[in-house]
């Protein structure tokens, strides 16, 4: 006789937000974004052709009296280029997202840990795998986008180029 499988109990569960960058879908943690938005009104940021590390960044965007620092999804994760069209402005970080679209949010009661295959800077970029519809979906850690060192040399040039521009 086979033996009825038992149903893990219900955890915490946390809700996400499911975007898309190059065709691959990831998600994030909703408490970790303060808003979603066009890309309208974001400003080139061209200090990252001086810094290789920072050629990631594309953009600023002001908001609210404070500096954002719009990360492409794309290169950050190092996939090929794509149609970015919706910006994810973090909280409580100096970083925004750049992707190709939002999904939806939804609930998620189970993270999986990464599979050791994971093993390089990926274990840094995802906090986990949650199964969406028969799916894994990499949950990104908001903080993996920019450090805190990348954050001061971005401030760093980003004073560097205003006051190029206005002596």
């Amino acid at each position: 006789m086979r033996q009825k499988r038992v149903q893990p109990r219900r955890g915490a569960s946390e809700n996400v937000i499911l975007f898309t960058v190059g065709g691959f879908r990831f998600a994030i943690a909703a408490g970790a974004v303060s808003e979603i938005r066009s890309m309208e009104g974001l400003q080139r940021f061209f200090g990252g052709t001086r810094h290789k590390a920072m050629a990631k960044v594309l953009y600023t965007l002001d908001r609210n009296g404070a500096t954002h620092f719009v990360v492409s999804a794309a290169q950050h994760f190092r996939l090929p280029p794509s149609r970015p069209t919706r910006v994810l402005i973090l909280r409580h970080a100096a970083a925004a997202l750049l992707v190709d679209s939002t999904d939806r949010m939804t609930e998620i009661s189970v993270l999986h840990a990464l599979p050791l295959a994971f093993n390089r800077e990926e274990r840094d970029w995802y906090r986990g795998l949650a199964i969406l519809n028969a799916e894994a979906v990499p949950v990104v850690n908001p903080s993996a986008f920019l450090s805190r060192g990348e954050v001061a040399v971005l401030r760093a040039i980003t004073e560097q180029m205003q006051g190029v521009a206005v002596g």
